[in-house]
Formats: structure tokens, sequence, C-alpha cells
């Protein structure tokens, strides 16, 4: 006899005001299979997940776990019903330690001590393993990312609800978390995959779905699918990434005259306050110009971003970059937006003197209204209007707003951390072919990416940043080359 499903969805159906998020989909999650949930921006994955987990409540549709009707209102019921999800952003307290965090997000009432040791065993026994003492603002990236599974699974899940987990995560790290996963689905769990990198869902998945507008276009086995035939399946008509310019090559067009950024023998000390994290960094970007910077999570690249554009101070060397700057980072709500402001007034944050809708010391909220209507619609953002708040937005959806309001204002220097995370194919291409405008009207353009293909495709020159000291790399090197000495710095 068949086993049910542990998870099925049946004809969801959910409207945000005008937006119609999902029209009637359907999911089935099977015993032991690790699936793949693929869309683009809007499509409707993320909120089909957040039905599964009791964070949205369907307008219309059925949910059955195992086999058995049930109504989840609340991410409490589904963890009570053995479902755990694993957020596009951080959810982590990062004032409390590892283990606080843990103890939070289960509900476990027990000792410091006992607890220390039930998150340290919990986490290694999922090949996750953390260090409980220490707080959780403190870790890198790929330990808050660790962490965020650790919490799903503190709950005994046996469900997995992943939203983008690798979308930051250097190639090896991504490597790794996708090997935990398969592991727990071969002992038994279930696991589904939101992502936009196809390859990984070719790669990772056993069965994919697509969604597209809301509805579901595809469904079946990942073997006998292609990028090619999904990119296809997400976007409709033409494969996206065909034929396409501007990812698949880059000329240089460097504009004569001074750099518009000179950093020379910076030092630059961790976000933390603890220790250096760029030791005598030196590079400079003439106008036209695309850098890209090449490294594991960790090696000084986020401080190294934040001293150029004048969001850290270093402890010595020079800084010269030239104004404005438009500042692209890699957590957009933390950083980026303010999720409970509209969008109009996550448009205007941070005007300049020079802007539209400044006149006379005062805001004209009508023409700021209308400036954030056309740039949701030139950046192809999916959202209810410009009095929508950022927070009802998809996360792609929200990298967008952010990307347009530092594109919108022409500056000289563009520092862009990540700036495709979360987004899909179609997206992703329009948001490079932005920059490497931005760079062919004269700006120099600093960019750092997890995917070191990224790089490659629109950097005109590559650094690689190991060990917090910036390496040239060679013009004619290899991605196998870069990536060595991503790890290696270097060294033998």
């Amino acid at each position: 006899m068949t086993a049910p499903p542990v998870l099925e969805l049946r004809g969801i159906r959910k409207r945000f005001g005008s937006v119609h998020a999902l029209r009637g989909a359907d999911f089935t999650l099977m015993p032991g299979e690790l699936h793949a949930l693929l869309g683009e921006n809007g499509a409707g994955k993320t909120t089909l997940m957040h039905v599964a987990y009791g964070l949205v409540r369907p307008d219309a549709g059925e949910i059955a776990v195992d086999g058995i009707r049930r109504a989840i209102p609340s991410p409490r019921a589904a963890r009570r019903l053995g479902i755990g999800m694993v957020h596009q952003h951080f959810t982590s307290v990062p004032a409390l330690t590892v283990a606080e965090n843990v103890a939070l997000a289960a509900e476990w009432n027990v000792s410091p001590g006992l607890l220390r040791e039930r998150v340290r065993s919990l986490s290694e026994r999922m090949g996750l393993p953390l260090e409980p003492d220490v707080p959780a603002g403190r870790l890198s990236i790929a330990l808050k990312q660790r962490l965020e599974i650790v919490k799903a699974l503190a709950s005994d899940a046996r469900i997995l609800l992943l939203d983008e987990p690798t979308a930051v995560l250097a190639p090896a790290e991504a490597d790794e978390l996708l090997r935990v996963i398969a592991d727990f689905t071969a002992r038994g769990g279930a696991a589904v995959l939101i992502t936009h990198k196809l390859d990984e869902a070719l790669a990772a998945a056993t069965r994919i779905t697509v969604l597209r507008a809301g509805a579901v276009v595809v469904e079946g086995p990942a073997a006998g699918q292609s990028e090619s035939t999904l990119a296809r399946a997400m976007v409709g008509g033409e494969d996206p990434g065909a034929g396409s310019a501007e990812t698949r090559s880059v000329t240089a067009t460097v504009w004569p005259g001074s750099p518009l950024v000179r950093l020379e023998d910076l030092e630059v000390p961790r976000e933390s306050g603890y220790g250096i994290a760029v030791r005598r960094a030196s590079v400079s970007i003439r106008p036209g110009e695309i850098v890209g910077i090449a490294a594991v999570e960790g090696n000084g690249q986020r401080e190294l971003l934040r001293a150029a554009a004048g969001r850290l101070q270093p402890l010595r060397g020079r800084r010269e970059v030239a104004g404005p700057i438009g500042f692209i980072p890699e957590d957009r709500t933390t950083e980026g937006l303010i999720p409970e402001l509209t969008l109009t007034e996550n448009i205007v944050l941070g005007s300049r003197a020079d802007d539209p809708w400044l006149r006379k010391g005062r805001l004209d909220w009508k023409l700021a209204r209308a400036r954030t209507v056309g740039l949701l619609r030139e950046y192809g953002v999916v959202a209810e209007g410009p009095d929508a708040p950022a927070a009802a937005l998809s996360g792609g959806n929200q990298q967008k707003v952010v990307v347009a309001r530092e594109l919108a204002r022409a500056p000289r220097v563009i520092v862009a951390e990540n700036p495709t995370r979360g987004l899909d194919i179609r997206a992703t291409e329009a948001i490079h072919a932005k920059l490497q405008a931005a760079a062919a009207a004269g700006a120099a353009v600093l960019v750092y990416s997890s995917d070191l293909d990224e790089v490659l495709a629109l950097a005109h020159r590559v650094l690689v940043a190991a060990r917090g000291v910036l390496l040239d790399v060679p013009e004619d090197a290899s991605r196998a080359q870069i990536g060595e000495l991503m790890v290696t710095g270097g060294r033998e």
C-alpha cells in the first residue's frame, strides 16, 4: 500500500487586495523526497508555503497532512504537526545566544546548562554544529542560516519548508547545506526547496513544481527537465536567458579621467568591533568600470564594501570616493528597507537636496508617489501600488525596490552587495543590464556576489578577498583557479 503524501495542498487561492497571489494552486510532498518549488518573483511560492506553515490563511482550498485534512491556523499548529520552516530572511534575535534562539523557537523550558548541551547535541546530530553560547548577531551569514535550520528541526520537524536557504551562501557552503537536507530526507523526512538556482534544483530535487502567476504550470520528476525547460515554464515563451548579451559577455568601456573610487592601504574593523576585517586593501575604479569581488563568506568583503560606501569608518588608510553613492546591501529587510513603511516612503528614504520631490525643504508626496509608480513599472515590481507596505511584497520584489531607489538617483559610484539575491532569471538579467548601463553612463561599480558566476558575468576586473586581503586575479584565470584562490588565499 502506497503511503499518503506527508503534505498536500489542494486548490489554494489567496488574494492580497488586487494582487492574486495564488490561483487554485496544488502541491504534493511525498515521504522521503526533496521537492523543488520554482517560479518568478511574485509567482506565489513563498505564499503557498506560508499557507502550509500557518502564516497565511487561504481564501479557499484544503490542506492535508499524512492524508488527513487539517486546519493550520498558526505556525505553532504547524510545528505540532511536524512542519518546520526556514524563512528567506533570518528570524533569530541578534542579542540572544544560539541556544536561547533555539529554545525560543522550539518553546523549550529548560535550565541553561541543559539547554546548551541539548542544542549542541541537536546541531551536531544534524550535521550543523553550532556553538550554543555565541550571540546570534555575531554569527557569519552561513552560520546564521545553519541556526535557522536547527531552530526548525528543534521542534522535531519531519517536514522542512526551505525558502531560498542557499541564496547568500558560497558554493561550498550551499553544497554542504544541500547534503544536510539530503541526509534529512534519507532518514525519512521530507523537504520543500524554494530556489531560483535552476542547476541547484535539478541536482538536488526528486520532483519539481513550477508556479507561474499563482498557478501550477509544471509538476513532475526532476529527471527529464533542463534549465531551459524550467526557465520557459517559469516565464512563458522563450528561454529568458537565450541570446541575452547583457549577461553572456561584458565589454569594458572604461572612461578616461581620474578614478571615482580610490582606496589605499585601507584597514577596516569587523562590524562586531572584534578584530580586523580588512588589511592594507587597495583598489581604484575608473568611470565606466565594474570591479567584482569574489570571496567566501567572512573574508572581509562585507566590511570593505561598507567602507567604500561610507557606512563603516576605516581605522587607517586613504579613502576617496566620489558622490553621490548608491548602496545596495544584501539584507533588504534590515539595511535596505523599513518593512512597515509604504513603498513611497521607502523610495524617499535618504533623499538628496536635488531630488524632485523636495521643494524648499518640504516633501511633495504627490510627486513622490508618481515617481514610485514609475519605478514599480520600470523594474517590474509586483505590488498593489505605491501605498502598499514593503512588508507585503515578496523578497524578490523588495530587492527590486531597493535597487530601483539606489539606481534611480544616477549615482556616480555604485556599491552592490548580492544585488540579485532572491531574484528570478528575468529579474536578475534586468538588474545586470541596469548595472551595466550605469557603468556605460560613467558610474564606477564595485560589486560582490556570493555567486561566483554572477561576479564573472558582470565584472570587467575581478579581485579576490581572502583572509582580509585583496588579491588581483589574472585576466586569463579560470573559474576553478579563482575558486581555489578564494579558499587558499594564494597560499599552498
